[in-house]
């Protein structure tokens, strides 16, 4: 079958929404290195929608709502700091970025570790309860099997 992606820079965004959509996107700048990309402002200070960059890679996020999107997906805080799914980054120095995410105060879920594989890497909370990890470890660079 032939692939439908299309040849672009990413073809995979997870998205996310916040209660504080511009706290989040704030602190994940500041913390985790995120770059913005583009913001589009919504009513009442929420965020419409917003997509923030790292690497190659890309996030689209927006302010928790009760109608559309809003309706599908939901909030850690609403489902008692439980997730249905998270990020794994990859990063040149995890034991830099650990430094920084655990002075801001992070929770720290999986501490930074070098797995069996060879990957330093941790898993973390933003302060909103979404779920990231980041490691060194590139799949990308791992000759399938085959």
């Amino acid at each position: 079958m032939p692939s439908l992606a299309k040849n672009t820079t990413a073809t995979v965004m997870p998205t996310m929404l916040y209660q504080d959509a511009p706290a989040a996107i704030a602190w994940l700048c500041s913390v985790f290195g995120f770059e913005k990309h583009v913001v589009y402002p919504g009513e009442n200070g929420m965020i419409a929608h917003a997509e923030l960059t790292f690497g190659h890679g890309m996030i689209m996020l927006g302010s928790a709502r009760e109608e559309g999107y809003g309706k599908l997906v939901t909030t850690p805080a609403k489902l008692n700091g439980a997730t249905t799914q998270s990020a794994y980054i990859i990063v040149t120095d995890a034991d830099a970025l650990y430094a920084r995410v655990t002075a801001a105060g992070a929770e720290i879920v999986c501490a930074l570790n070098t797995t069996d594989y060879g990957s330093r890497e941790f898993t973390c909370r933003d302060p909103e309860g979404h779920l990231w990890s980041f490691g060194t470890y590139d799949p990308w660079e791992v000759k399938p099997a085959g």
